[in-house]
């Protein structure tokens, strides 16, 4: 019992959102997708087992059905072709964190004009289709136990939105964003995939999480004349995040469902997909990616400092990252809340040549 009250302790702290909106509820909500359509401009559409019918889309990378919402802008004429918006959730949540805090003020910015009328795509990343306070996250990630996330990223769900909804074909009308473990996916995918994206914009996320500093602190602040790189990813009772000076978040709640326990060659994995040393192996110029990164100066798992190395070492590529710092913020829903129509106003003008016309 105690064991338990534990885990549901730490696991609470790991969300982005509250506690209140990270344990779903796993029986279905008949009536509230159609309340949520009524109170927007646009509307979103179902393929979830979430509201007492099962419209999941096949997924060949995990070999099963998996959760998606497609939300479809004011007006949406199915005869003209829209800019795109892949929205990737935090852990230990699922598609649903869209639907109950991402589509209203997606849809308050298209009513209003901030940015123009976007489909915007909310998958399911979680690790057991479910989420709750014992269930980890995938990172939109292929790795050796957690699954093929990234495929069933980039190849079922791409492949299902663009044979079902008139999306425009350019990369620049194409936006990856995502918040926490989404953010660090966002930008993992958005460097991987050049051809297939124009801008990514993430909220809290973790782009070094190889990040320790010169004397293997993986919690102190960025020094750049303090700076290693981590190596150990297999010390389970290693703190990666504390809360309130109470709550302890461990590197095996993290790594070790997506890695396992003893994967000699997990941090050669890590490295292939940590967003700052992607920068490098991807060549990435400047100009080649329209970047944002919107990050909180008391994140409880500390990645400030992540976000600031990776800065760090953008710049001394050349290249240009917009910045939302927030010196008081935190790793909470509130937070990304505050930070997000800043992040909007960012958007609009880039999605806004590719806007549908008469």
């Amino acid at each position: 019992m105690r064991r338990m009250g534990w885990i549901a302790a730490a696991a609470l702290a790991l969300l982005t959102w509250n506690a209140a909106d990270a344990q779903r509820c796993v029986l279905p909500r008949p009536f509230e997708l159609d309340r949520i359509n009524r109170e927007l401009a646009g509307r979103v559409v179902d393929y979830t087992d979430n509201h007492g019918a099962d419209h999941r889309i096949w997924s060949p990378a995990l070999g099963e059905r998996r959760d998606l919402y497609v939300y479809l802008p004011p007006g949406f004429d199915p005869c003209k072709q829209y800019p795109l918006i892949l929205w990737l959730h935090g852990f230990a949540q699922d598609e649903h964190s869209f639907l109950k805090d991402g589509v209203r003020p997606l849809d308050r910015a298209m009513r209003d004009g901030v940015i123009p009328p976007v489909i915007v795509a909310a998958p399911d990343g979680s690790l057991k289709g479910v989420s709750g306070y014992v269930s980890a996250g995938s990172f939109f990630l292929n790795t050796p136990v957690g699954g093929r996330f990234e495929d069933f990223l980039m190849q079922d769900v791409w492949d299902f939105l663009f044979s079902h909804y008139p999306i425009r074909p350019e990369r620049d009308a194409h936006l990856i964003a995502g918040v926490s473990m989404g953010g660090g996916g966002a930008y993992h995918t958005a460097i991987k995939y050049p051809d297939r994206f124009g801008s990514v914009l993430a909220f809290l996320p973790p782009l070094n999480v190889r990040w320790e500093d010169c004397n293997g602190r993986i919690l102190s602040n960025f020094d750049p004349d303090c700076w290693g790189w981590r190596t150990e990813f297999n010390r389970g009772r290693q703190t990666v995040g504390r809360f309130y000076h109470v709550l302890t978040i461990r590197q095996r709640m993290v790594s070790f469902p997506l890695y396992g326990r003893n994967d000699p060659n997990v941090a050669e994995e890590i490295s292939r997909d940590n967003p700052i040393e992607m920068l490098d192996a991807y060549d990435v110029r400047d100009g080649q990616l329209n970047m944002y990164v919107a990050y909180a100066g008391r994140d409880e798992f500390h990645l400030e400092a992540q976000a600031e190395s990776f800065l760090y070492h953008a710049h001394e590529r050349g290249l240009h990252v917009t910045v939302d710092y927030w010196p008081r913020g935190r790793h909470d829903k509130a937070t990304v809340l505050d930070m997000l129509p800043n992040a909007l106003d960012w958007l609009g003008p880039k999605l806004a040549p590719y806007a549908p016309h008469d």
